[in-house]
């Protein structure tokens, strides 16, 4: 049986696994699903269509599943789906979708989301993302997989942040972040490639050159963007990592960080 304080609610509709806990004062709505080994902190709220993967912790007063913060919201089939191994600190918030959008706020699996740390309606994190504390994420922004945003970073709506992404303290991203980049400053430009990321990835010697070279004619080779990705194509065409990056930057809509 799952380990309720007898001070929490769980409202009736809920599905709980066997083994998950909840805390004092906290409350699990109705059309919650908790798998099993989730921990829910003390007067920490999930609520609205939220699922809840395997082993993750949500910390006190943390709020999973609420409202958009959109004027005229309007009730709908809109949901929040959240991974396995997460961990959300003390007073986060992750709503759910829009009827607008994609209907679906998504978190992927091993996240670190940190105290005071919000999420908007819509947004998709991947996976092994690290956002914390006081970040602002606002509606329809993509995370990928390996990011890391440094406190306090804001990042507007319908941007995006590329993979294993480095962005420091305060940065504020009106423009994408490209894969494996470091930005910084408001409003963010590029810094560099973030060696310390693909080490911790453990990308291999050649990746890594491929990735520092193809950063280097998009960048700094003076070429217009169609010419520099065709030459990246040309003069790196068998990396996966250079690959992506190359997609990233093609199908950026709001523009990228340089």
């Amino acid at each position: 049986m799952p380990s309720i304080h007898p001070t929490a609610i769980v409202e009736s509709g809920a599905v709980l696994a066997e083994d998950v806990e909840v805390g004092p004062f906290a409350f699990v709505g109705p059309e919650v699903a908790l798998a099993e080994g989730v921990r829910i902190g003390g007067h920490a709220s999930v609520i609205g269509r939220t699922t809840v993967g395997a082993c993750t912790r949500v910390f006190p007063y943390a709020c999973l599943g609420g409202e958009p913060q959109i004027k005229g919201f309007r009730e709908g089939a809109t949901r929040l789906e959240i991974g396995r191994n997460n961990v959300i600190r003390e007073h986060a918030t992750v709503h759910v979708g829009s009827p607008d959008g994609s209907g679906c706020t998504r978190v992927g699996d091993d996240n670190f989301i940190m105290n005071a740390a919000h999420v908007g309606h819509d947004c998709q994190i991947g996976s092994h993302c690290i956002v914390a504390s006081f970040c602002g994420l606002a509606g329809h922004v993509l995370v990928e997989d390996h990011a890391v945003l440094g406190a306090y970073t804001g990042v507007h709506q319908h941007a995006r942040v590329g993979e294993s992404v480095m962005a420091a303290s305060n940065a504020k991203l009106s423009q994408d972040a490209p894969p494996f980049a470091m930005v910084a400053g408001d409003r963010a430009r590029l810094v560099g490639v973030n060696h310390v990321g693909l080490n911790r990835r453990n990308f291999s010697q050649e990746a890594k050159r491929a990735v520092k070279h193809a950063y280097h004619i998009v960048f700094h080779s003076k070429l217009r963007l169609e010419a520099a990705l065709e030459r990246v194509r040309e003069e790196l065409p068998s990396s996966p990592e250079v690959g992506r990056l190359v997609c990233f930057l093609e199908s950026s809509e709001r523009g990228f960080c340089r």
